[in-house]
């Protein structure tokens, strides 16, 4: 099948799917209100094999280093896939699988299939890379890009709620130390670690409380920007191709799934 924009439909909310710039979810509507910050870079993307920045743009495997591109010097950022074109699988009027085939400047074969439902008051996204060649290491997440306020002439900015376990110390490199701290307050561009699931509220006060859940361990909040703030909920932290590796065998994907839940206020 091509890589054409897709609309899915549930309900009063709207999705628009880019597999030709991505695999990126473009736009969320509910009730007509865009709730993604719009452009070609925005939307949300799937990160992957990686998340976030990896240090120097290098990562170890066994006794091998492999150098990835730096398009965030002096560091890789967010993986190989947020600008590539991926194919769609299947779509029906709520739902849309896409894969992708990893490769260069990725050192491994492996495939990455992404699915996105739509339901009138919840979006899940589920993405799993697998492989039936060598065994490498992999993180996986997701960049939404919210929009810090909804429009109007009585809008408010979005407040986010969470409570993480822990968070994880940020350098002067924008990297984990490898030193956990008690959570700090914002402005963000910081990991943190919530060993019972990712769970994270926006409210737009008197319109729209969305929240951002996931199975997985450790979310990444970025709020230094005027237009957007983003909640990622990833499969390691930042740098987590050397600090915490998450290995895809020939037996074993990596799968994670990430729910946006809405109720109007």
């Amino acid at each position: 099948m091509s890589d054409e924009d897709i609309t899915l439909t549930a309900g009063d909310a709207e999705v628009t799917v880019r597999p030709g710039n991505g695999g990126r979810v473009s736009g969320l509507r509910v009730g007509g209100v865009e709730l993604l910050r719009q452009g070609d870079r925005f939307g949300c993307f799937p990160m992957v094999p990686w998340c976030g920045r990896t240090r120097d743009g290098r990562f170890r495997d066994g006794a091998t280093v492999h150098q990835l591109p730096l398009n965030a010097p002096p560091h890789a950022i967010h993986g190989t896939v947020r600008d590539a074109a991926w194919r769609t699988a299947r779509k029906s009027a709520d739902e849309a699988v896409l894969t992708y085939d990893l490769v260069e400047p990725w050192p491994y074969p492996g495939r990455v299939t992404q699915q996105v439902t739509l339901g009138e008051d919840a979006l899940t996204l589920t993405m799993a890379v697998e492989t039936y060649e060598s065994s490498f290491p992999a993180q996986i997440g997701w960049h939404p890009w919210f929009n810090r306020s909804l429009g109007g002439a009585d809008a408010q900015d979005v407040r986010l709620d969470f409570t993480a376990a822990w968070q994880e110390e940020r350098g002067d490199d924008h990297l984990p130390t490898g030193n956990r701290v008690a959570p700090r307050p914002g402005p963000w561009d910081d990991c943190f670690g919530m060993p019972d699931g990712v769970d994270v509220t926006l409210t737009w006060p008197g319109r729209l409380e969305l929240k951002v859940t996931s199975r997985e361990e450790w979310v990444v909040v970025y709020d230094e920007q005027r237009e957007a703030v983003c909640v990622e909920p990833q499969t390691g932290p930042p740098n987590g191709l050397n600090t915490h590796p998450r290995l895809i065998t020939p037996l074993e994907p990596l799968e994670a799934t990430t729910t946006w839940t809405w109720r109007r206020l």
